[in-house]
């Protein structure tokens, strides 16, 4: 079982934004999991752009859907944490553990009532009334800024 803490993505739509959290993982020290079909080439010139020089850096494990990517995280044993605006649990309020996966769906649609209901833990960022969502890769460093900022403070 790996003690590396993941980004997981579901079915990304935007190659900027996928390589923005490349970037973010790199640096970090997570590993990404895309989860396929994505909407554009994972060799796409807009995702190598966006990731720099960081995508040969990063730990990026693709998976052809998210059946295999559920069993992959099954076998694992690992716990998956869904990033969504249906949820009512804070992120600030969840005790993160080294080994979790941390989900964000498409930024088109999210993830479909299947995936959602697999997850462990469903967390939201708590945002002002009236606006939709926050970008994916702001999203996904929030999050895994905090979660960073409690392992590391456990230590």
């Amino acid at each position: 079982m790996s003690n590396r803490m993941a980004i997981a993505l579901y079915q990304p739509d935007i190659p900027g934004n996928t390589g923005t959290i490349i970037r973010l993982a790199a640096c970090l020290g997570c590993s990404v999991e895309i989860i396929e079909p994505a909407g554009f080439d994972l060799t796409d010139r807009a995702l190598k752009r966006a990731g720099m020089d960081y995508v040969e850096r990063a730990a990026l494990n693709r998976h052809l859907n998210f059946e295999t990517f559920d069993a992959w995280r099954e076998s694992e044993q690992r716990r998956l944490v869904l990033l969504t605006t249906a949820a009512d649990e804070d992120y600030a309020d969840c005790e993160f553990r080294a080994d979790d996966i941390l989900l964000f769906g498409r930024e088109s649609a999210g993830v479909p009532k299947d995936v959602h209901e697999r997850a462990d833990i469903r967390l939201t960022i708590p945002m002002q009334a009236g606006v939709r969502s926050l970008n994916v890769a702001m999203a996904s460093a929030i999050v895994c800024g905090e979660a960073m900022r409690q392992l590391r403070h456990a230590r």
